[in-house]
């Protein structure tokens, strides 16, 4: 028969604790790392900003998963980078690596098999050799071009025995040679955006006022003695809440919703006024080729829901509003 333990008190655990004390540990063993930052990180990096070929990152178990970040972090910031397992170099992985390569292997440890078993490998290809060890001593460590110590005294891990803080640190170097690498390139936003197309950061950082603005048919025109209740009409019509005002192709202002409101309340009779009498002079405009997140930001900014677009003539180009930010992901 078997026993029931449902009904066994259960001893009280702070979960609390234990995970501050996890933070704690691994915070110190970050903050440990910064007299660390010194020649071999500088060696590292002129040695990466000086490849002719690729960046290779390899480590076996935990310091590849982490590896395998940095790779993903150095390819994303200008520095072109791809992770090899090092159990697979050894059956035909190696033909990955050139001798313009520059490879970054992690061990926390210096001695992981899978990974000084390739040491004479890369030293017959010439190839540069960046280590992550917490051990200068270790195999590894010797062999390198540039040591970088990610050593940390005690692991989170109450037994000191599952790779917590090691990881981490090693995780907080391959970040500080990204970014480092990043700055010394002059690494910019729109370059960043090339990497990253997809998703809401790619629309942020790619897409130009251009690509989403109302032109040419679709742009709604008035002229100032238009009569305000004519003017409503192409309000609506163009489904833009709002129209501008141009006078021989010179832009006069603008007629929104929000001007529409402030007429009514001031009593003006939208069937006698002209919508020279309740426009918006001197409008904020922008410019084709200007960022579609920095006319939000001009938007929001100023608490206005449109730009008129102005091209290099200072012709109206086109219209864009909020909404047109929001349906292209910009928001």
């Amino acid at each position: 028969m078997s026993s029931n333990n449902t009904d066994t008190p259960k001893t009280e655990f702070d979960f609390i604790k234990s995970g501050q004390r996890t933070i704690e540990l691994e915070q110190q063993a970050i903050i440990n790392l910064k007299p660390r930052i010194d020649e071999a990180f500088v060696k590292a990096c002129q040695m990466i900003l000086n490849c002719k070929g690729r960046v290779v990152v390899t480590g076996m178990g935990k310091s590849g998963h982490i590896g395998n970040k940095i790779a993903a972090t150095l390819a994303s910031t200008g520095t072109p980078a791809f992770f090899v397992h090092p159990g697979e170099a050894s059956h035909g992985d190696m033909g990955m690596i050139q001798s313009e390569d520059v490879v970054i292997a992690l061990s926390n440890s210096g001695e992981s098999g899978e990974v000084t078993s390739l040491l004479p490998l890369f030293k017959r290809l010439d190839c540069g050799l960046i280590s992550m060890t917490g051990k200068p001593a270790s195999s590894l460590a010797k062999a390198a071009d540039a040591h970088l110590n990610t050593g940390v005294e005690q692991e989170a891990c109450p037994l000191d025995l599952a790779p917590t803080s090691s990881t981490t640190t090693a995780l907080v170097m391959g970040d500080a040679l990204a970014i480092a690498l990043l700055e010394a390139r002059g690494f910019t936003a729109e370059d960043f955006a090339f990497s990253h197309p997809g998703g809401s950061l790619g629309r942020r950082l790619l897409l130009k006022v251009e690509n989403i603005m109302h032109a040419g048919k679709q742009i709604p025109v008035v002229t100032p003695d238009t009569p305000m209740s004519e003017a409503l009409l192409v309000v609506t019509s163009k489904g833009l809440g709002m129209t501008t005002v141009q006078q021989g192709g010179n832009l006069l202002g603008i007629f929104t919703d929000g001007d529409l409101r402030r007429a009514i309340d001031h009593g003006v009779d939208i069937h006698s006024a002209k919508i020279a009498d309740v426009m918006t002079a001197g409008c904020k405009t922008t410019e084709p080729g200007i960022l579609a997140a920095e006319a939000l930001k001009v938007m929001e900014d100023n608490k206005i829901n449109a730009l008129v677009v102005m091209n290099g003539d200072e012709e109206v180009a086109g219209v864009i509003n909020m909404h047109d930010l929001l349906r292209a992901g910009v928001i």
